[in-house]
C-alpha cells in the first residue's frame, strides 16, 4: 500500500511516487534517486504481484463472460393467438403494423371471423384492423408504433434497404437499430454487428462496413450482446467467428445454443464437425433431440397448411 512518508528519509509529506511500482513514495527526486538501488528488488516484486493480480483479475472476468454468454436463452415468444411457440425462421411469422403483434403464419393464412361470425378480408388476426392497401398507409401505420418505440428495428431494415420508398440510407439504419437494442430489440443486435463487421467499401484509406468503418471488435460485442438476449443471427455469427478462429470449443457451443433454438444450419454445423471428429457422438445427439424438441413445440396443422399455401409462409427448414 502507498504511504506518505518519504521512503529514504522518512519525512512525512511525501507526494514523489516510483515511477514504476507505484507503491512508495519520496520527498524529491534527490531521495527517490539514493534510494534507488535499495528499492530495485522490492520493486520488482511489486510489479510481480501487480501482474499476477491483473491476470487473475482478467481471467476471472472472462469466466464471468463466458458464463453469460453460453447461457441458454429463453425461447422465442408465443403467438399471442394460438399461443404456441413462434418459429425461429421469419417466414413463419409476420410483424403486424396495426398493433405491433409479431403473429404465426399459420394463424395469418386462417380465416378472420367479425364479432358476428362473418368472414373478414385482409384483416390483422389479432386486432381486426384493415390491412393497408398501398405502401403510403402501410408506412402511416409503422409510424405510429415507431412513436410506441416497438418497430423500430423494422424502420432501420427498410432505410438499410431502401424500402417502401425511404431513401437507402445506412448510417440511418444503424442508428436506428442502436436505439432499438437500447429500447430492448435483441434482434437489432446482429444488424448493428453485420454493419460493423461487412466488406462495406474504401474511402480516404479508411475501410467501411454498412454506414460505418468496419470494427471487428465492436461487431463481435455487439453479436456477444445479441447472443446473451437470445438473438439467434448473433448467436450464428458467434459459432462462425470461433469456427474461423479454430476455437472448435466455443464453436460448438454456439452452435449448439442456435440448434436448441431452432436454427438448422447449426445443426448441419454439428452434424460436420462429428464427421470431422470434432464433436462427440454425444454432443451430436444432444443437438438432434434439441432441436427435434423445437420442431414439436412450434409444429401444428394450422402451420403446415399455410406453409402448403404459400412459400413464404414457410415455417421450418
Amino acid at each position: 500500500m502507498a504511504v506518505s512518508t518519504c521512503a529514504n528519509c522518512g519525512k512525512e509529506g511525501a507526494s514523489n511516487v516510483c515511477n514504476k511500482c507505484k507503491m512508495v513514495k519520496y520527498c524529491n527526486a534527490v531521495c527517490k534517486k539514493v534510494h534507488k538501488k535499495k528499492h530495485k528488488k522490492d520493486c520488482g516484486e511489486y510489479l510481480k504481484r501487480a501482474v499476477k493480480l491483473y491476470k487473475e483479475e482478467l481471467k476471472r472476468a472472462a469466466e464471468l463472460h463466458d458464463i453469460e454468454l453460453f447461457k441458454q436463452p429463453p425461447p422465442e415468444e408465443d403467438c399471442p393467438i394460438c399461443f404456441q411457440r413462434l418459429p425461429f425462421l421469419n417466414t413463419g411469422k409476420r410483424y403486424k403494423s396495426c398493433c405491433g403483434k409479431v403473429i404465426c403464419n399459420g394463424c395469418i393464412h386462417a380465416p378472420v371471423y367479425d364479432d358476428q361470425g362473418k368472414a373478414m378480408k385482409k384483416s390483422c388476426p389479432f386486432c381486426r384492423a384493415p390491412r393497408p392497401e398501398t405502401d403510403e398507409k402501410y408506412m402511416e401505420q409503422l409510424m405510429k408504433r415507431v412513436d410506441a418505440g416497438d418497430a423500430i428495428n423494422q424502420l432501420g431494415c427498410y432505410y438499410s434497404q431502401g424500402m417502401y420508398g425511404l431513401p437507402h440510407d445506412q448510417t440511418k439504419a444503424l442508428e436506428l437499430w442502436k436505439q432499438a437494442a437500447e429500447l430492448g430489440c435483441f434482434t437489432a443486435y446482429a444488424s448493428i454487428g453485420a454493419a460493423y463487421h461487412g466488406r462495406g467499401v474504401e474511402m480516404d484509406k479508411k475501410k467501411y462496413g454498412r454506414g460505418v468503418e468496419i470494427d471487428k471488435k465492436k461487431a463481435k460485442h455487439y453479436w456477444e450482446l445479441g447472443a446473451m438476449r437470445g438473438c439467434v443471427g448473433s448467436r450464428l455469427a458467434l459459432g462462425y467467428i470461433e469456427k474461423n478462429s479454430g476455437n472448435m470449443g466455443r464453436a460448438m457451443k454456439h452452435f449448439m445454443i442456435a440448434a436448441e433454438s431452432g436454427h438448422y444450419s447449426s445443426l448441419k454445423e454439428i452434424k460436420q464437425l462429428y464427421s470431422n471428429r470434432q464433436a462427440t457422438k454425444d454432443e451430436y445427439t444432444k443437438a438432434l433431440l434439441a432441436y427435434q424438441k423445437y420442431l414439436a413445440e412450434v409444429k401444428s396443422i394450422q402451420r403446415d397448411e399455410a406453409a402448403a399455401a404459400r412459400e413464404d409462409y414457410k415455417y421450418i427448414d
